[in-house]
Formats: structure tokens, sequence, C-alpha cells
């Protein structure tokens, strides 16, 4: 049986079968979400509008859910649509590290610790690809930890920018960015030892057929 069958039947048990869509409202708030990492990154890095920067951090984090949540309302869960979620979480994450890293807004090690554990999932992802498997799905753990992340950036933003708010939304930026920090690696983890499990099922069975 082949990895793809294999998670085909892991999610029977879920409501919608995400179909070959590609004109759909979630695939389109997701390409709307694309857009916003390079305008976020002009806009930091080369016209020092920080007050847009935060606006644009804002609003590609909070709409973060608004994709699934309305792909699931009308019915629209699609295969595209489950790659550019994800993958618009990872852009504007690395997009964010990149740039506060570059203007000191946060310390270069916390960005190294984000990137690493990317390095580690892409690892992971392509064992997984040499046996036959796509990315596992997206585990509540790694849901939650995008989320925090993507909401501490803009107050972290805003602590930088605004001096008279630096206390109060820095201490409230950290927080949610260091137990998304957390989650991050948890959820990292959590792959790596699906990973593991897929890999030594598939070398099980190619032992029971020699």
């Amino acid at each position: 049986m082949s990895g793809r069958a294999e998670q085909s039947q892991a999610r029977d048990g879920d409501e919608q079968r995400p179909d070959d869509r590609v004109l759909t409202w979630p695939n389109l708030i997701s390409f709307v979400r694309l857009l916003g990492v390079p305008l976020f990154l002009y806009l930091f890095l080369v016209a020092g509008a920080d007050t847009a920067a935060i606006v644009v951090l804002a609003v590609g984090g909070t709409s973060d859910w608004v994709d699934g949540w309305i792909a699931r309302r009308l019915g629209q869960v699609s295969r595209l649509g489950e790659l550019l979620d994800p993958l618009a979480d990872r852009l504007y994450i690395l997009a964010t590290l990149i740039a506060f890293t570059a203007r000191e807004v946060v310390p270069w090690q916390f960005t190294a610790a984000l990137l690493a554990r990317e390095l580690l999932l892409l690892g992971s992802l392509g064992v997984l690809r040499r046996h036959g498997y796509g990315p596992p799905p997206v585990h509540y753990v790694g849901k939650t930890a995008t989320f925090l992340l993507l909401a501490a950036f803009p107050i972290l933003l805003l602590a930088a920018a605004v001096p008279t708010a630096a206390a109060v939304a820095g201490a409230i930026g950290w927080a949610l960015a260091w137990w998304g920090l957390v989650l991050y690696w948890v959820a990292g983890a959590l792959y790596v030892v699906q990973a593991r499990h897929l890999v030594r099922a598939v070398r099980g069975r190619q032992g029971a057929a020699a």
C-alpha cells in the first residue's frame, strides 16, 4: 500500500475530503496572505514604515485561521489549500525573523532556534518523500505554536517602534514568542516521531516481503 493511500485512510474520520479545486475563497485568502510577505519586508526594511508593517503583520497573523474556517464552512477544503496555508505561515515566520534580526528587534539566538526547527522538519520531510510519503498532517500543537508566533511578532514590533508601549508590549510579545518557540519544537518532535513510525512501517513491510 502506498504512503498516500495510508495517509488517506488515516483521514477517513475527517468530515471533508480535500479536492483538486484551485479557485476557492480560502485559496484566494492564502494567496493574499502570501503577497503580504514581500509587502511587509518592503515596508519594514526598505521604506521604514513601521506602522504600516505592524498592520500587515497583524492582518497576516490574525487571518491565519480565516482560510481554514471558511474552507470548512463552505465545503471548500482543497489539496492546494492544505499546502498554501502552512506555506504562508512559514513564510511569514521566516520573513519576520530575518527582518527582525536585521533590525535587532529579536536576538539572533531566538532566530537560530526557530530556523533549527525548520531544518529538522525539512530533514524529516526528505526522509518521508524517499519512502513514498507526503508531508504529515498539520498537528494542533504546531497550529497553536504558529498562532502564538504570528501574534507575538506585531506586538514585538509595536514595542520596538513605540517607546511608550515598550514595557507592556514587550512583556506580552516575548511571553507569546517564548511559548510559541517551545510549542514549535514540541510540534517538530511530534512530526519526527510520526515520520519515524511511518518509515519503520515501510521497512517492516519490505522485510516481510523479502
